[in-house]
């Protein structure tokens, strides 16, 4: 037997409010890594020039930062895809929360009215929010999933340029800047790396 509407509706619109807020700051994070990716590519390509000027000293150095701008912009494809994610997020809890402002009026109509038919109506619209909040669950698990992935990215990324510092000790004339360089690459990357462990502590995944 179905709860009655009211318990169904005073259980699920807090949660879908609270849910909407939690997917908009994801998404916010999600723009800032974008954002430092970017730096990261920059950083990159200026350390391969610096690497070129450094000579067969830098060969290593160069190698690294190239991948480290491998990294960048796998990173920002990763955080695209989890945009994408974000965006079907908001998209099905709106649908959500849509289901339960019509349960809201149905409710209203059953009770200044009580035609039978109604209760058939009512069955029908929980049994589509049903639907989409499993639909809902699904993607907050892709989302999840999503995240894990970019993490291991990140973790990849942090290896990068802990090998730059250890290739810069060996930038002979250069090995100041370029210690200078990859100490900043080895900075951005953690900060990455905070932002994603944050997000995936985000109550939106409880």
């Amino acid at each position: 037997m179905s709860l009655p509407v009211s318990s169904t509706v005073n259980g699920q619109a807090p949660q879908a409010g609270a849910d909407l807020l939690r997917i908009v700051r994801i998404n916010e994070e999600i723009k800032a890594v974008v954002r430092v990716s970017l730096r990261i590519n920059i950083m990159a390509l200026n350390a391969i020039f610096l690497a070129k000027r450094a000579g067969t000293a830098a060969l290593g150095f160069g190698v690294l930062s190239n991948e480290l701008r491998v990294f960048s912009q796998d990173l920002r494809s990763s955080m695209g895809a989890l945009g994408e994610l974000i965006h079907r997020c908001v998209t099905e809890v709106s649908v959500v929360l849509q289901d339960i402002r019509h349960l809201c009026l149905l409710e209203a109509a059953a009770g200044t009215s009580p035609v039978p038919a109604l209760a058939a109506v009512v069955r029908r619209r929980e049994a589509l929010g049903a639907e989409h909040r499993e639909r809902l669950a699904g993607l907050r698990r892709q989302l999840q999933r999503a995240l894990e992935d970019a993490f291991q990215l990140v973790e990849l990324g942090g290896v990068l340029a802990k090998s730059a510092k250890i290739e810069a000790a060996y930038g002979q004339g250069f090995a100041l800047p370029l210690a200078q360089v990859s100490g900043e690459f080895d900075g951005v990357v953690e900060e990455i790396r905070s932002s994603l462990q944050a997000l995936q502590r985000s109550d939106f995944f409880r």
